[in-house]
């Protein structure tokens, strides 16, 4: 069982999960040789994929670049051709594979040090229990959860395994990237003064939508929907939480922590007839605790201008959090930005190697309930405050039955109609 919840997180709290991959710097700066030193021998580590799907597929070949002595000896997911293809693409040998609702219990079962959690977000909390009961260090994809019953109980499974001193690290890759890093370190240090606002975007035009026809027609209306994963809230979390997650966490890192309330709006506007329930767009404002509002804007429109960024203001200068301050203190990153999807598993097989495990899972945790919190606000047309979201919300969304069969099809929500719960 998860140890539960324990009360509202603080703003300290917070600032110390953020400052959980300082170390991460110090490992990705380690030179080749000694990154090769460390790995010599045979100091191996075997590697379980679940989910082989495009990101899957390409967190496990970040995984193989990032450090050498890496092996990938299991994978698994709910539908066999996903599987046949990732071993095809990452060029396995011979590995342990496995397909269906239970594959993740098959990999985590195997003999592996590290698992890759990749499946739809909605699966995540569920699969990271499994991984951390099984006493496997995990790499996880974000978002983590799709409602705030499932962060808690992430949370509580990254709790759990700092107590047995297993690593964990999540795609939120702006996090290990050294530009990134450095300008936050001036952000922090006062270099544009006290956080007076900013914005955060990912204004994209579109996404996959795949039809039920050929082999689809096959499928049970359940495992359609796990291959449509994108389209319902309750495997996605919507736009706002599977995407829009990396620019909110930004701004979390930035302000030191969660906001304070949530004020948001959206509609479905560019779907059409395409079936699920997610919206196509979102603005949100976020309110911190000092009284800076943040706009938070995302969107699928076709043939539209596409921005993905943030932004910060402070009452010495603004940044892009990227690379550059503007100001009494201007400052441009000119060092070196190697890829941070392979960086971030760099630093998490360093830090298993070491001894010192890294553990992101409260972090990531609360910046996938950070962008719920923006969703939930628009989907009821209600302003929330982030005590109420993390300590009483009993929104639930994921289904309690997983298997092929009956599809599950909530509406598609309706400001003043959908409930706030």
């Amino acid at each position: 069982m998860n140890a539960p919840l324990r009360p509202e997180l603080s703003r300290r709290e917070f600032v110390k999960l953020s400052a959980v991959t300082g170390g991460a710097a110090v490992l990705a700066g380690m030179s080749g040789n000694k990154v090769m030193a460390a790995t010599a021998g045979s100091d191996r580590i075997r590697v379980g994929l679940v989910g082989c799907g495009g990101r899957g597929t390409g967190a496990a070949q970040n995984c193989l670049d990032s450090s050498s002595g890496v092996e990938i000896v299991a994978i698994g997911d709910l539908f066999e051709r996903q599987v046949e293809g990732a071993q095809k693409k990452l060029n396995l040998k011979n590995p342990q594979k496995f397909w269906g609702f239970d594959a993740f219990k098959k990999v985590i079962a195997c003999d592996i040090d590290l698992v890759i959690l990749a499946t739809p977000p909605g699966f995540r909390p569920m699969h990271f229990e499994a991984a951390i009961a099984a006493g496997r260090n995990v790499f996880m994809e974000k978002p983590v959860a799709v409602d705030p019953v499932g962060c808690r109980s992430v949370i509580a499974t990254a709790q759990l395994a700092k107590k047995k001193k297993l690593a964990v690290v999540a795609g939120t890759q702006r996090r290990h990237q050294p530009s990134y890093m450095e300008v936050m370190k001036r952000i922090h240090g006062g270099e544009i003064g006290e956080l007076v606002g900013g914005q955060c975007y990912w204004n994209g035009d579109g996404i996959w939508f795949r039809e039920k026809t050929d082999w689809l027609k096959n499928l049970s209306d359940f495992e359609w929907q796990c291959w449509n994963w994108y389209h319902w809230d309750w495997l996605s979390g919507d736009q706002i939480v599977e995407q829009h997650i990396h620019n909110i966490d930004v701004m979390n890192w930035a302000f030191g922590g969660p906001p304070a309330k949530f004020y948001g709006l959206g509609g479905r506007q560019n779907r059409g007839s395409i079936p699920g329930n997610i919206w196509d767009h979102f603005s949100v404002e976020m309110e911190y605790p000092n009284g800076a509002r943040v706009t938070s804007m995302c969107r699928h429109t076709p043939k539209s201008s596409q921005r993905v960024s943030e932004r910060v203001v402070g009452t010495r200068g603004t940044s892009d959090c990227a690379s550059s301050i503007k100001g009494e203190k201007e400052f441009k990153w000119a060092g070196p930005n190697p890829n941070p999807m392979v960086v971030e598993h760099t630093d998490l097989i360093a830090s298993i190697r070491a001894g010192e495990p890294l553990n992101e899972g409260e972090r990531v945790a609360l910046s996938t309930l950070t962008a719920i919190g923006g969703r939930m606000s628009a989907y009821t047309g209600r302003e929330i405050s982030w005590n109420w979201l993390l300590n009483a919300s009993k929104l639930d969304i994921f289904p309690k039955k997983i298997e092929a069969g009956p599809g599950h099809f909530p509406a598609v929500p309706v400001p003043g109609l959908t409930e706030l719960v």
